[in-house]
């Protein structure tokens, strides 16, 4: 649409003043200011371009009215901005200035599709301006009978931006190819691109482009002018087209000209030292990469942006057609004297709210904008992160908004300029906008609700803390990469424990680094796997000969594998400098408590550290951000899965334990899904402590069962601050995450030391079996297998042994162990391999006393532990029934340290006492078979067509009886002797239902109670009482 068209304009915008249709008012500057001749032949320059349009008779319209003469624009404007009222409250009783034409709505898409409308929506600066005045902020002559007062907003002309003031940011070929779109058919701009080969970013284009883009620029600049000569205190600028993503040579992001930045350079070069200092304040949820590029060498323009990053996989980055790569991270500071001037708080996620927000102007904004003093303070308001737009996905309120506008008034004596950005729910944008107008006005902010930031804002805005204050001395703590480049010795803490780990696992319990033969695991994991060497001294006895010619890990024993983060460091640093001093340092190392435990009790164990950052063979001492949970958690499993098929696959272990803290649960769970089979048939527990990362479940897809196994074999703990806790899967949790408990702590070292003595427990009660082996039938093994010469005698040895066990603080029999198999029964179960893997046994004694036991890769059941009392044993299976048995643990009639278990078939239902079939007995320990009575059936196939099951059904008969005596009731009337027939007639003309009276009535009034007791019918005993008094 050409803006010099007669025709009508389908826009309708009854609230704009027809004066903001066509001519331009600048602001009139004071006589004597360095710019007032220029800024006045300006001014002339414009009332002639204003007569010209009238005598060519083009004029536009807005509610369908046609300007015809050109003096009546010419009239002073009736809400114009009007001095202070009161000298010595001159920034109190001034005017907020506003800029808003109609005419930047005329940049609309070439070929409208009203399902499915752009989000740069003409309609948003219209939404913004009605919001205005029905809020009562703005004045329109449109629908009001009286003027504005001193307490609207005061109205500033827009006017187009020239070439000279838009070549200031954007090059001569930038401008060039702007102004080509006025000429183009709509066909032809739908096929426009500015670059050859490379697609057009986000924008459309109008043949109304160039005057909207130069009219919105100069809005911009207007509005800056305005605050800057003193016209108005401060102005809102509601502009469109917006202009934060436009570079230098580039339209992108819905944007053509950088408007911000053209103000900025303008005021500058116009208005001199007067505004030399200009600070940027980007709130729009994306990056403003054009005011960035246009100021990222200039010291005297500080930009601060806050925007959604994602780690660069958030709008714009990726969409710079010279492949720019995160171009709005907290690493770009500005270049050479400029550095520190820019500065990006990269959000790491959506959903920020008003408290991230506050959290990062209290802490990074605010403190380097007051030590850069500006002159002027420009906002560029986008409304995109506001609550409800879905472009954003953030929270921000319009009182949060309202707060930064309110801390940003506080600096350059109160000069701000607000320039509409992006922003596309016109819902959202008009509450936002009329928040933050009102506080320019003087309204203060509403009250903010949760003031909490959340952690991913906390750590974004300590890393910009971090970074920048390199550059600021107001920010605190100081980076120390500075001053550690400097020094020859310095190595990281994580390094430094790690080998003091190392050093102390090997005095202590002979532990050694495990060889790492991979390459990419070799370079992360290097000296971080550390694995037990020898037997510890007080299981000597359980140890063969073969054992002493290979380490403990591949020998006969249980074998805990511990994938633990580093131990907790916690310290109280120098609030200026940041420095630790090691006095008010302190490392907590709860998982070493495990190890010991472990290792006391004759345990295999291999020790994993999960470092959160390996570092470089040429390290530059900079601060390093923390991996990634998922790629820390990639790296575990890796590491896990390697360990286990060159460890854990080829040894001789009895039972394999993993435990993990944090990344190793998802290490363990990864590796249970990718491996269920290995798992169910070696691992006898997992168990987990969960703190601050995703709680993960072990379902397949493929096999039902593994969520079975998974609850029966695994512990896991869960802090009580995890979020795991507010979700919906808490409310039931499936067996599928593991047997869950909730702890009473918040941190891992605190976890694990509260649940120490749960989890030891457990282990003791899956390891007893072999831990009370009889360790003379080993050293009898051991001693044939080496043909010794001379042999010790087994009593003896009997004796010494159970003298060391007392001394070990060990029992070596005392303990009562039970073991179930499943032998082949054919033809009901001829290979007992094919048990589903959730088959389980459970042995139920007196109140308080159960033990669980999953099905072993023998299948076999293991108890141990047993304490003395009478158990009823069943086996839990998916396929089959197994008969119950009673288990008896008592003390042995010899007195001896070994307990009798006994064992019985029982019957349901019958009394306790009543034994069934005898299945053996044992001192100390008792193994027997026990095999399915018969097997589940679902599903009963359905039976074929039968006709005798078909006349047996009960509808069936009842049809049959009705048919025979319709047919057959004529034909026994009809052979009936005449006597009988007589008698039959007799009885029916006495009957209940006989009478004159019709048989509805006389059925209405029958007494069928008298009938029953033998009196006459209710009409002849009405005329036997005649004549009674009732």
């Amino acid at each position: 649409m050409d803006i010099e068209d007669t025709s009508d304009i389908l826009m309708h915008d009854g609230d704009v003043l027809a004066s903001t249709e066509v001519v331009t008012h600048f602001t009139q500057p004071s006589p004597g200011s360095q710019n007032y001749n220029n800024e006045i032949g300006v001014s002339k320059g414009v009332d002639r371009w204003s007569q010209s349009l009238s005598r060519n008779g083009a004029g536009l319209k807005g509610s369908g009215l046609k300007l015809q003469h050109s003096t009546d624009l010419l009239d002073p404007r009736l809400d114009r901005p009007r001095p202070a009222k009161y000298a010595r409250l001159p920034y109190a009783t001034a005017q907020t200035g506003l800029v808003y034409d109609v005419r930047m709505r005329f940049h609309v898409e070439p070929v409208p599709n009203e399902a499915d409308m752009h989000p740069e929506d003409p309609r948003r600066i219209h939404a913004i301006f009605e919001a205005f005045v029905h809020a009562g902020l703005a004045w329109t002559k449109t629908g009001s009978g009286d003027g504005p007062t001193k307490f609207h907003m005061g109205r500033i002309d827009a006017r187009e931006a020239t070439k000279e003031e838009v070549c200031l940011v954007h090059t001569i070929k930038h401008w060039d190819f702007i102004q080509t779109l006025r000429s183009k058919t709509a066909e032809e701009l739908q096929g426009m691109l500015q670059h050859p080969g490379q697609p057009t970013d986000s924008v459309y284009f109008s043949s109304n482009t160039p005057f909207c883009a130069g009219l919105s620029a100069g809005g911009a600049i207007e509005a800056c002018r305005a605050v800057m000569l003193g016209k108005v205190k401060n102005a809102f600028a509601v502009i469109r087209p917006p202009g934060h993503h436009a570079e230098r040579e580039d339209v992108k992001g819905f944007c053509f000209y950088d408007n911000v930045s053209i103000a900025t350079k303008v005021c500058q070069r116009e208005l001199g030292e007067k505004c030399r200092k200009v600070f940027i304040l980007d709130w729009d949820v994306h990056h403003g990469n054009g005011i960035q590029q246009a100021h990222y060498d200039d010291p005297n323009v500080l930009y601060i942006s806050l925007h959604v990053h994602l780690d660069g996989r958030f709008y714009p980055e990726g969409s710079f057609w010279d492949r720019r790569q995160a171009y709005g991270d907290h690493l770009h500071c500005g270049k050479g004297a400029a550095q520190g001037t820019n500065v990006n708080v990269p959000w790491k996620a959506h959903g920020m709210g008003d408290a991230d927000y506050m959290y990062a102007f209290q802490q990074v904004v605010m403190p380097i904008a007051t030590e850069f003093a500006p002159d002027l303070v420009i906002i560029a308001a986008g409304f995109d992160a506001a609550e409800g737009d879905v472009l954003g996905d953030c929270f921000v309120t319009p009182a949060g908004y309202a707060h930064m506008t309110h801390m940003l008034m506080s600096l350059a004596e109160g000069r701000l300029v607000a320039c509409l950005e992006g922003g596309y729910n016109l819902d959202s944008i008009a509450r936002s906008a009329c928040a933050v107008a009102r506080t320019m006005m003087g309204e203060p902010p509403d009250r903010l609700q949760d003031m909490k930031p959340s952690n991913k804002g906390v750590d974004v805005v300590k890393r910009v803390l971090r970074q920048q204050s390199r550059f600021w001395s107001c920010l605190y703590r100081k980076d120390l990469s500075v001053h550690l480049a400097g020094l020859p010795h310095s190595e990281r803490m994580h390094d430094v424990v790690r080998k003091w780990q190392a050093t102390t696992l090997w005095d202590e319990h002979d532990m050694a680094p495990l060889f790492i033969h991979k390459e990419q695991l070799s370079k992360s994991f290097e000296n971080q796997v550390l694995a037990t060497q020898v037997f510890p001294t007080a299981y000597l006895p359980l140890r063969t000969l073969a054992d002493n010619r290979r380490p403990n890990y591949m020998a006969a024993c249980p074998l805990l594998i511990i994938l633990h983060e580093p131990p907790e460091v916690l310290a109280s640093p120098d609030p200026r400098t940041g420095k630790l001093e090691l006095h008010n340092t302190w490392l907590t190392d709860t998982v070493k408590t495990y190890v010991d435990w472990a290792v006391k009790h004759g345990f295999a164990v291999i020790d994993v550290n999960l470092p959160k950052h390996v570092t470089a063979d040429d390290d530059d001492a900079e601060h390093e951000e923390t991996d990634s949970v998922d790629y820390r958690t990639r790296e575990a499993t890796q590491l896990l899965t390697y360990l286990w098929d060159n460890y854990v696959e080829i040894n001789e272990s009895t039972h394999v334990i993993l435990m993990g803290t944090n990344t190793g649960h998802g290490a363990i769970v990864n590796f249970i899904k990718a491996n269920e089979e290995r798992a169910q048939a070696r691992m006898t527990r997992a168990i987990s402590f969960v703190e601050d990362v995703p709680f993960q479940s072990c379902k397949s897809a493929t096999n039902e069962d593994l969520a079975k196994w998974y609850f029966f074999s695994s512990l896991v703990y869960i802090s009580t601050l995890h979020n795991f806790w507010q979700s919906e899967y808490a409310l039931k949790i499936k067996k599928r995450f593991g047997r869950v408990s909730r702890s009473a702590e918040a941190s891992i070292s605190d976890m694990l030391l509260a649940h120490k003595d749960e989890v030891t427990a457990t282990l003791l009660r899956d390891t007893a079996a072999w831990r009370a082996q009889k360790p003379a039938k080993q050293l009898e093994q051991a001693l044939v297998r080496k043909d010794f010469t001379s042999r010790i005698s087994l009593t003896v040895t009997m004796r010494v042994l159970k003298s060391l066990a007392v001394l070990a603080g060990t029992s070596l029999a005392s303990a009562a162990n039970l073991t179930v198999s499943i032998p082949s029964s054919p033809p009901l179960l001829p290979n007992p391999a094919s048990l589903a893997p959730s088959t389980h046994a459970v042995l139920i004694g007196p109140p308080g006393i159960q033990y669980e036991a999953p099905i072993r890769r023998d299948n076999t059941f293991t108890f141990s532990d047993l304490a003395e009392a009478s158990y009823l044993l069943t086996v839990h299976s998916r396929d089959y029934f197994f008969p119950p048995l009673r288990v008896d643990v008592t003390k042995a009639a010899d007195g001896t340290l070994q307990e009798t278990v006994q064992a019985w078939q029982t019957f349901r239902g019958n009394e306790w006492s009543n034994k069934g079939p005898f299945y053996g007995s044992g001192n100390g320990e008792l193994r027997i078979q026990i095999q399915p009575s018969s097997q589940k059936n679902f599903y009963q196939d359905r039976g074929g067509f039968n006709i005798i099951d078909f006349v047996k059904s009960p509808m069936i008969l009842m049809a049959l009886v009705s048919v025979a005596f319709i047919f057959g009731m004529p034909y026994i009337m009809d052979n009936m002797d005449l006597e009988m027939k007589e008698e039959f007639d007799d009885m029916q003309k006495k009957g209940p239902l006989s009478g004159s009276s019709g048989a509805a009535a006389q059925l209405q009034n029958f007494d069928i109670a008298g009938w029953l007791a033998g009196k006459g019918s209710s009409t002849e005993q009405g005329a036997g009482d005649t004549g009674k008094k009732r």
